[in-house]
């Protein structure tokens, strides 16, 4: 089982949560929420709206997201999904845990002392310049004040 961390549209509630609960896909399980220790900018962009976070450590906000337990078969999809590595990169992250429900195995990852855990996180560092003059974001919601409703991939 690999760490993954969601900021976007596959957070509970969001558009395309339903991947992240479809066992054709693989297994993801919740494990809790936290935010990046360091600072990105998150913005919403392109025709689309998707949320991107810009992989430009320090600048921005310590971005808020869940923490997901998945096997290889939902890596990989994930991998498909999120168009790495040409759309985003899969990264490893340092987060922040702020809410833990992970139970599990003796063998499962764990925090350490500081509450910190290192996941995979779909960034990207291959964006136009201008996103880096967009609005940053701490949290992503698709039908949050900015306006720019995620557009679904079946609508587009």
């Amino acid at each position: 089982m690999a760490r993954v961390f969601v900021y976007g549209t596959l957070k509970k509630g969001q558009p395309n949560y339903q991947y992240m609960i479809n066992t054709a896909k693989g297994l993801a399980k919740f494990q809790g929420r936290g935010r990046t220790v360091e600072k990105y900018p998150l913005v919403i962009a392109g025709k689309y709206n998707i949320p991107y976070m810009l992989n430009i450590p320090g600048t921005g906000h310590h971005v808020a997201g869940e923490i997901y337990s998945v096997d290889d078969q939902m890596l990989q999809f994930l991998d498909e999904f999120e168009g790495c590595p040409d759309m985003y990169q899969r990264t490893l992250m340092r987060i922040e845990v702020t809410e833990w429900e992970g139970k599990g195995s003796a063998g499962e990852m764990r925090a350490d002392a500081e509450g910190i855990v290192e996941c995979f996180v779909y960034s990207t560092m291959t964006y136009p310049p201008e996103w880096v003059g967009l609005p940053y974001h701490a949290s992503y919601d698709s039908s949050g004040k900015h306006g720019l409703a995620y557009v679904l991939r079946e609508s587009r």
